[in-house]
């Protein structure tokens, strides 16, 4: 139930029936409404602005963790082999990843958005053009005079006529247009924090690329030994001085690095294929790595000196702030339902049986409205958006937590990955001379060729756990510059050591 107060001002001396169309009729257009807004009029845009990014990294608002695995392709496949540096390829990504584009999406609607509650704080305006004609029978409304025919008409009407409407008085309108605002600087910020997370996926698909190609360089090289085992079996089988198990054992080596080497080269070529639908290259376009991203040392950093830097930078915590900001309005919003709403609604223009035969006429009302008995509904909308405002005070709350685990996690994972570096590091040089002693041993008849085998076996395990904890490394460096806010501006200084 609601109460109106209203004030209408009427042109001294115009018509009764010009009263009686200053209001539109069914085919005008009607003014916007001045009533009080709900405070749910922009929740579409606040729940895409919730559940944003993860601890590992994953967008939870509209674009999903697969979506930065795509983009959209530009160009055209040239035929010829590109050289494609890992900047090169992050740039790609900041133009083409299908994350970043949603976002950018996203963000064009949460300002679509603010533009639509902001219109209700202006002046509407509207324009109408009508022509009735009508034929009334007064006898069906019990109007009979002696004499007079009941039948009235047919006579038409020509109206000309402007609308204006403007609220002079809304609290929860202008709290929904702050809401709004917010979740739009919220989705900017968003948008702004999917750039990191497109350098942390477009770098990680890099160098797992890197990482695939030097597994290729170090089974070759392990092929190429095997391939001297082999030989030197084989002659010395041929001289009498080996058995043939001792050549049987060498080539079943050698086959078994070839098939290494065949699902190296595959992981390979899918690994490109990975990075070339990040960055929106053609999956038929030939390209080549161009870095290869060495091992660099890290230097110690504080962790609570990190965590304090990523409550600066840290978009996606700017957002999640500018989001209990939004649902702060949208609970005052709910609040000032009940209060009373002013608004001003008038019309002018030219009103006659035809065109030439028109006189001007207007109406100016103000007009007062407030809820009288609605209790329940308020009082509901008061509690939904309580909720949502403590929702969002938690997850920020979280955010932060979630944060600082983030930063400890890295640092945690460099500090391992860097000893794994130089363990496994170490393991390849011995494994290469225990090859090499093994190798010495054979061609000298001292023993067998099992030794042999067996080196190259943990030599091959050598150099794959080698190349494996150099992965951990740099991904674990670019993960730190994510959970730092600042991977797409300083990735190349983690990368580096820093």
């Amino acid at each position: 139930m609601q109460m109106t107060l209203g004030l209408c001002l009427i042109v001294p001396g115009l018509p009764a029936l010009a009263q009686s169309v200053a209001q539109p009729s069914g085919n005008q257009p009607r003014p916007t409404a001045t009533g009080p807004s709900t405070p749910t009029q922009s929740s579409a845009i606040a729940g895409a602005q919730q559940n944003l990014y993860e601890a590992a990294g994953e967008n939870g608002a509209q674009p999903s963790q697969d979506s930065f695995k795509g983009s959209v392709v530009q160009g055209t496949a040239t035929g010829t082999v590109l050289d494609l540096s890992l900047d090169d390829a992050i740039q790609r990504g900041l133009k083409a990843n299908l994350g970043l584009i949603l976002q950018d999406s996203a963000q064009s609607s949460a300002n679509g958005q603010r533009l639509e509650q902001l219109q209700a704080l202006l002046p509407t305006a509207t324009g109408a053009v009508s022509i009735n004609v009508q034929q009334v029978n007064l006898a069906a409304y019990g109007l009979k005079f002696p004499g007079l025919n009941p039948i009235v008409g047919p006579f038409q009407v020509v109206d000309f006529r402007g609308y204006l409407t403007q609220n002079l008085f809304n609290v929860s309108a202008l709290q929904n247009y702050i809401a709004a605002k917010h979740n739009f600087a919220g989705a900017k910020l968003t948008a702004a924090d999917a750039r990191d997370l497109v350098v942390l996926t477009v770098g990680n698909a890099y160098l797992l690329a890197i990482a695939d190609n030097a597994r290729i360089e170090a089974v070759t090289a392990e092929l190429a030994t095997s391939k001297l085992t082999l030989d030197q079996a084989v002659a010395a089988h041929d001289a009498g001085t080996s058995p043939k198990l001792d050549v049987l054992r060498a080539q079943v080596d050698y086959q078994n690095i070839q098939q290494n080497l065949i699902s190296a080269k595959n992981e390979f070529e899918k690994s490109k294929l990975a990075l070339a639908r990040a960055i929106g290259l053609p999956l038929a376009q030939e390209f080549q790595l161009t870095d290869r991203v060495p091992y660099a040392a890290f230097d110690q950093v504080d962790p609570q000196t990190a965590f304090e830097g990523a409550l600066k930078t840290r978009k996606d915590l700017q957002a999640s702030q500018e989001q209990v900001l939004a649902a702060s309005a949208e609970s005052r919003s709910a609040w000032a339902y009940q209060l009373p709403v002013a608004s001003f609604t008038g019309d002018f223009g030219a009103l006659g049986t035809t065109p030439g035969h028109s006189h001007s006429s207007y109406t100016a009302t103000g007009q007062i409205t407030m809820p009288i008995l609605q209790i329940a509904k308020t009082k509901g909308q008061e509690e939904v958006a309580s909720a949502q405002f403590e929702q969002a005070r938690a997850k920020l709350s979280d955010q932060a937590q979630q944060i600082n685990q983030d930063v400890r996690n890295s640092l945690l994972d460099i500090q391992a990955a860097s000893k794994l570096v130089e363990a496994t590091h170490s393991n390849v040089e011995l494994a290469n001379e225990a090859l090499s002693e093994a190798q010495q041993r054979f061609h000298a008849g001292v023993s067998d060729n099992l030794p042999v085998s067996q080196a190259q076996s943990q030599t091959e395990q050598a150099n794959d756990q080698y190349i494996s904890a150099l992965y951990q490394h740099n991904v674990a460096k670019l993960a730190l510059a994510r959970a730092l806010g600042v991977a797409q501006t300083n990735y190349k200084d983690y990368l580096g050591g820093k």
